[in-house]
């Protein structure tokens, strides 16, 4: 999935919110490139997203996991349980982008990610030795930021000079609510916002994402996003409606 993105290709993906790897594995079969782990706002468990984590591996798609919070110990908690990368919320300054890359690479110093060997991306110990595993992890791992505030789009510009971030995303919903329009992302005032920080993103070279749905997705692929996901529930919602359809009235 970093590849796709970093080659210019979109990668689309599905959000779940509760504990499943039986439909992690569904969505593989049916096509997804990735999937998004919500901690932040579903019931996952840490133990739940490191078994999603095994199913996304075995089926070829790329688990990304959303942290609880921005706190370095909710970000590092589920890098360990072997997900590929972090899609991480609430990132408001340069400051919060520079702690959030820290807690997902290993490093020098403090602040960085704890390194532990037997743990699940370390193959339980089993794998490379410890040096080759920490360059390895430090490649492969995709950091991604939301920017959900009035706050962050005024700081995007510092933002995106932070090294390390494969995507800046863009999150509709609470950025509505920050700017006085709660749930109303196609108010003229956050509409513009999201434009200017999109055309922002894209400037800079970098990769912008957002959430989507089948009848909008064709604008945000338009926005220059290459890190998009959908819901479970409407992809759920979709499919029930055009079966339900066919009985008619």
């Amino acid at each position: 999935m970093k590849a796709m993105i970093q080659a210019g290709r979109a990668a689309l993906g599905c959000s779940l919110m509760f504990p499943s790897p039986q439909l992690v594995e569904m969505l593989g079969h049916a096509g997804f490139d990735w999937v998004l782990l919500d901690c932040e706002h579903g019931s996952l468990s840490l133990s739940d997203v490191e078994v999603m984590a095994m199913a996304a591996d075995a089926v070829g798609i790329t688990a990304i996991a959303r942290p609880r919070s921005n706190a370095a110990a909710d970000i590092a908690a589920v890098m360990d349980r072997g997900v590929s990368g972090v899609q991480i919320p609430h990132i408001d300054t340069a400051d919060d982008a520079r702690r959030a890359v820290a807690a997902v690479k290993f490093g020098e110093g403090d602040g960085y990610r704890g390194l532990a060997a037997g743990t699940r991306p370390d193959r339980w110990g089993l794998g490379a030795k410890m040096p080759d595993f920490v360059a390895q992890a430090n490649a492969r791992s995709l950091v991604c930021v939301q920017l959900e505030s009035a706050r962050a789009i005024a700081n995007a510009a510092e933002i995106l000079t932070v090294p390390d971030i494969d995507v800046f995303f863009i999150g509709p919903s609470d950025l509505s609510q920050s700017m006085g329009f709660p749930g109303d992302a196609k108010a003229a005032p956050v509409a513009a916002a999201i434009a200017d920080t999109l055309g922002l993103i894209r400037g800079a070279g970098k990769v912008p994402g957002m959430p989507a749905t089948a009848e909008n997705l064709t604008e945000v692929l338009g926005g220059g996003c290459r890190y998009v996901y959908t819901h479970l529930p409407r992809v759920l919602g979709a499919g029930a409606r055009g079966f339900l359809a066919g009985r008619g009235g």
